[in-house]
Protein backbone atom coordinates (compact mmCIF):
# COMPACT_ATOMS: atom_id res chain seq x y z
CA UNK A 1 0.00 0.00 0.00
CA UNK A 2 2.94 2.35 0.37
CA UNK A 3 2.95 5.05 -2.28
CA UNK A 4 -0.14 3.52 -3.90
CA UNK A 5 -3.07 4.68 -1.79
CA UNK A 6 -6.58 4.58 -3.20
CA UNK A 7 -10.08 4.54 -1.78
CA UNK A 8 -10.40 0.88 -2.73
CA UNK A 9 -7.20 0.01 -0.87
CA UNK A 10 -8.68 1.68 2.21
CA UNK A 11 -11.28 -1.10 2.41
CA UNK A 12 -9.34 -4.04 1.00
CA UNK A 13 -5.86 -3.61 2.46
CA UNK A 14 -3.10 -5.89 1.35
CA UNK A 15 -4.15 -9.07 3.10
CA UNK A 16 -6.84 -11.68 2.74
CA UNK A 17 -8.38 -11.10 6.18
CA UNK A 18 -9.09 -7.41 5.55
CA UNK A 19 -10.54 -8.27 2.15
CA UNK A 20 -12.81 -10.95 3.69
CA UNK A 21 -14.01 -8.58 6.43
CA UNK A 22 -14.76 -5.90 3.84
CA UNK A 23 -16.59 -8.30 1.54
CA UNK A 24 -18.72 -9.64 4.40
CA UNK A 25 -19.68 -6.11 5.42
CA UNK A 26 -20.44 -4.97 1.87
CA UNK A 27 -22.57 -8.06 1.19
CA UNK A 28 -24.43 -7.57 4.49
CA UNK A 29 -25.05 -3.93 3.60
CA UNK A 30 -26.33 -4.78 0.11
CA UNK A 31 -28.64 -7.47 1.49
CA UNK A 32 -29.90 -5.07 4.16
CA UNK A 33 -30.69 -2.41 1.57
CA UNK A 34 -32.50 -5.00 -0.56
CA UNK A 35 -34.67 -5.88 2.44
CA UNK A 36 -35.20 -2.20 3.27
CA UNK A 37 -36.35 -1.46 -0.27
CA UNK A 38 -38.63 -4.51 -0.22
CA UNK A 39 -40.18 -3.35 3.08
CA UNK A 40 -40.68 0.21 1.81
CA UNK A 41 -42.54 -1.17 -1.21
CA UNK A 42 -44.59 -3.53 0.95
CA UNK A 43 -45.62 -0.78 3.39
CA UNK A 44 -46.48 1.62 0.55
CA UNK A 45 -48.66 -1.09 -1.01
CA UNK A 46 -50.25 -1.73 2.38
CA UNK A 47 -50.98 1.97 2.75
CA UNK A 48 -52.86 2.00 -0.58
CA UNK A 49 -54.50 -1.41 0.00
CA UNK A 50 -54.86 -1.87 3.77
CA UNK A 51 -54.71 -5.37 5.16
CA UNK A 52 -57.91 -6.20 6.99
CA UNK A 53 -59.68 -9.09 8.67
CA UNK A 54 -62.93 -10.33 7.17
CA UNK A 55 -65.63 -12.11 9.16
CA UNK A 56 -65.26 -15.13 6.85
CA UNK A 57 -61.58 -15.58 7.81
CA UNK A 58 -60.44 -18.07 10.41
CA UNK A 59 -60.27 -15.57 13.24
CA UNK A 60 -57.95 -17.72 15.36
CA UNK A 61 -55.09 -17.75 12.83
CA UNK A 62 -55.69 -14.91 10.37
CA UNK A 63 -53.67 -12.24 12.18
CA UNK A 64 -50.55 -14.41 12.31
CA UNK A 65 -50.91 -15.25 8.62
CA UNK A 66 -51.48 -11.64 7.57
CA UNK A 67 -48.47 -10.34 9.50
CA UNK A 68 -45.94 -12.84 8.06
CA UNK A 69 -44.89 -10.75 5.02
CA UNK A 70 -44.36 -7.70 7.23
CA UNK A 71 -42.11 -9.60 9.67
CA UNK A 72 -40.24 -11.50 6.96
CA UNK A 73 -36.45 -10.88 6.99
CA UNK A 74 -36.54 -8.44 9.88
CA UNK A 75 -34.32 -10.90 11.74
CA UNK A 76 -31.58 -10.23 9.17
CA UNK A 77 -31.73 -6.47 9.72
CA UNK A 78 -31.51 -7.06 13.46
CA UNK A 79 -28.54 -9.37 13.04
CA UNK A 80 -26.65 -6.96 10.76
CA UNK A 81 -27.30 -4.05 13.10
CA UNK A 82 -25.88 -6.05 15.98
CA UNK A 83 -23.02 -7.98 14.35
CA UNK A 84 -21.63 -5.59 11.70
CA UNK A 85 -19.96 -3.22 14.18
CA UNK A 86 -18.15 -6.18 15.75
CA UNK A 87 -16.99 -7.42 12.36
CA UNK A 88 -15.79 -3.88 11.60
CA UNK A 89 -14.06 -3.80 14.99
CA UNK A 90 -12.32 -7.06 14.15
CA UNK A 91 -11.07 -5.43 10.94
CA UNK A 92 -9.89 -2.48 13.01
CA UNK A 93 -7.94 -4.70 15.37
CA UNK A 94 -6.48 -6.57 12.41
CA UNK A 95 -5.34 -3.31 10.79
CA UNK A 96 -3.76 -2.06 14.01
CA UNK A 97 -1.95 -5.39 14.40
CA UNK A 98 -0.64 -4.97 10.85
CA UNK A 99 0.61 -1.50 11.74
CA UNK A 100 2.49 -2.87 14.75
CA UNK A 101 3.89 -5.66 12.58
CA UNK A 102 5.08 -3.03 10.07
CA UNK A 103 6.79 -1.15 12.90
CA UNK A 104 8.57 -4.34 13.88
CA UNK A 105 9.66 -5.15 10.34
CA UNK A 106 10.81 -1.62 9.50
CA UNK A 107 12.22 -0.89 12.99
CA UNK A 108 10.68 2.54 12.51
CA UNK A 109 7.75 4.44 13.92
CA UNK A 110 7.27 6.90 11.09
CA UNK A 111 3.84 7.94 9.87
CA UNK A 112 4.55 6.22 6.55
CA UNK A 113 4.87 2.91 8.35
CA UNK A 114 1.85 3.27 10.63
CA UNK A 115 -0.63 5.18 8.46
CA UNK A 116 -1.50 2.52 5.85
CA UNK A 117 -2.50 -0.08 8.46
CA UNK A 118 -4.43 2.45 10.50
CA UNK A 119 -6.23 3.76 7.41
CA UNK A 120 -7.35 0.23 6.54
CA UNK A 121 -8.35 -0.32 10.17
CA UNK A 122 -10.53 2.77 10.15
CA UNK A 123 -11.92 1.78 6.74
CA UNK A 124 -13.26 -1.50 8.11
CA UNK A 125 -14.72 0.37 11.08
CA UNK A 126 -16.54 2.67 8.66
CA UNK A 127 -17.84 -0.29 6.64
CA UNK A 128 -19.17 -1.88 9.83
CA UNK A 129 -21.07 1.28 10.69
CA UNK A 130 -22.25 1.78 7.11
CA UNK A 131 -23.81 -1.68 7.28
CA UNK A 132 -25.13 -1.47 10.85
CA UNK A 133 -26.72 1.97 11.12
CA UNK A 134 -29.27 1.71 8.26
CA UNK A 135 -30.08 -1.87 9.31
CA UNK A 136 -30.71 -0.79 12.92
CA UNK A 137 -32.90 2.12 11.90
CA UNK A 138 -34.87 0.04 9.40
CA UNK A 139 -35.30 -2.83 11.85
CA UNK A 140 -36.74 -0.54 14.51
CA UNK A 141 -39.02 1.34 12.10
CA UNK A 142 -40.39 -1.75 10.38
CA UNK A 143 -40.76 -3.66 13.65
CA UNK A 144 -42.81 -0.80 15.05
CA UNK A 145 -44.99 -0.68 11.91
CA UNK A 146 -45.44 -4.45 12.06
CA UNK A 147 -46.31 -4.39 15.76
CA UNK A 148 -48.84 -1.62 15.19
CA UNK A 149 -50.43 -3.54 12.31
CA UNK A 150 -50.55 -6.69 14.44
CA UNK A 151 -52.26 -4.79 17.26
CA UNK A 152 -54.78 -3.23 14.86
CA UNK A 153 -55.62 -6.60 13.28
CA UNK A 154 -55.85 -8.27 16.70
CA UNK A 155 -58.24 -5.59 17.87
CA UNK A 156 -60.37 -6.17 14.75
CA UNK A 157 -60.51 -9.90 15.48
CA UNK A 158 -61.49 -9.26 19.11
CA UNK A 159 -64.32 -6.98 17.98
CA UNK A 160 -65.58 -9.58 15.50
CA UNK A 161 -65.50 -12.33 18.11
CA UNK A 162 -67.54 -10.25 20.55
CA UNK A 163 -70.25 -9.47 18.05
Amino acid sequence: MQGNFSLLSLFTGRDLMTLCVSIILVVASIMSWAIIIEKIRLWRFQKRNPVSVKPTDNLDTIVDKLIIPFDKNLWFLSMVSYVAPFIGLFGTVWGVMNSFAAIGVNQSVSIGVIAPGLAVALGTTALGLIAAVPAAIAYNVFSKYSDDLYDRLSDSVKEMKHK
